[in-house]
């Protein structure tokens, strides 16, 4: 396995884990957000830019509802 693939699969194991979390603080919200990112980043890097879009756009959302949280919206 390439560091590129560890790098995918942590990215997405840690989406994963904190979306799971996400009811418990509005900070795991953020990091959902943050681990869409490197999901995206790891979708552009192997050349599935569709899959890096989409997980971008994913980050967007999260940051959305992070930013709602926190502002008790």
């Amino acid at each position: 396995m390439d560091a590129l693939t560890l790098f995918g699969a942590a990215a997405v194991t840690l989406m994963l884990a904190f979306y799971a979390l996400e009811d418990r603080s509005p900070w795991f919200v953020l990091a959902f957000a943050a681990a869409c990112v490197a999901s995206s980043v790891y979708g552009f890097m192997q050349g599935a830019w569709p899959f890096g879009v989409v997980e971008a756009i994913w980050s967007g959302v999260a940051l959305r509802r992070w930013w709602q949280r926190t502002r008790g919206a």
